[in-house]
């Protein structure tokens, strides 16, 4: 058995004997599925500006954000998952993982089949009337743009995506729903994420000194790899392939 196939065996015994299993994903996991991180060489951060996320540069200047958006940020929901989203969904229909917190504001997951994904950056796919609260979905807001620089909706109000911006809160329920997670877990994975953004990398602290053993599964060493007791540092996509022909066999 090669190198990461035997990764791959201690992961999923490592999955088999955790009663609570959550997981944390971040930006890793989706670069398979051709959305680039944010950080890295070659990230998104290299061909926009970190200041396109910035709430007070979007309230400035919404055209120019949804100018930026169609082309880099709205097209992350036509992407497809990859082999990583694929295992996820599955472990938790096995049951072998229960939340899913996710850093990515992609959709992949729940495309992929997994079930009541906390996102705690929100979603590109969803957009909300700043004025009234109305709802609109990706389609609908494409027709608005088609005709429109600034989208706004029928009581005159402007239309934000339903993601976090930068000098913006994240969603009290979500933060709530992934410390109850964190506190629940026997076992916390952290997969595809540097863990260095917080509050999410908050979330792994929070399971260890509740008890949890606490496991990382990235690329490249992370914020928190000091506190991991299992650190499996595979390419993701290569790694779930091997895991999910695991579960293959043995069925």
């Amino acid at each position: 058995m090669s190198e990461v196939s035997q990764e791959a065996k201690s992961f999923l015994s490592l999955l088999k004997e955790s009663t609570n299993t959550s997981v944390l994903t971040g930006a890793g996991v989706s670069v398979a599925s051709g959305i680039p991180d944010f950080r890295s060489p070659g990230g998104l951060y290299s061909k926009v500006s970190p200041e396109i996320f910035e709430l007070s540069s979007f309230m400035k200047d919404p055209a120019g954000y949804y100018k930026v958006a169609r082309e880099r940020i709205h097209t992350m929901a036509d992407t497809v998952p990859n082999a990583t989203h694929i295992l996820l969904a599955r472990l938790q229909e096995m049951g072998l993982i229960q939340t899913i917190i996710t850093q990515n504001i992609d959709g992949l997951l729940q495309k992929a089949g997994a079930r009541d994904v906390v996102e705690l950056h929100g979603t590109v796919s969803l957009f909300d009337c700043l004025q009234c609260s109305k709802k609109f979905d990706r389609s609908e807001m494409e027709l608005i743009l088609e005709s429109a620089d600034v989208p706004k909706c029928s009581c005159g109000g402007l239309i934000k995506p339903r993601i976090v911006f930068f000098g913006e809160m994240l969603p009290e329920k979500a933060i709530r729903s992934s410390e109850d997670a964190a506190l629940a877990a026997d076992l916390f994975l952290a997969l595809g994420s540097s863990l260095m953004v917080y509050p999410a990398a908050q979330f792994p602290v929070i399971a260890k000194s509740s008890g949890a053993r606490v496991a990382i599964v990235n690329r490249d060493e992370t914020g928190l790899d000091y506190l991991a007791d299992h650190i499996f540092r595979v390419e993701l996509e290569g790694f779930s392939k091997e895991v999910i022909s695991l579960l293959e066999a043995e069925s």
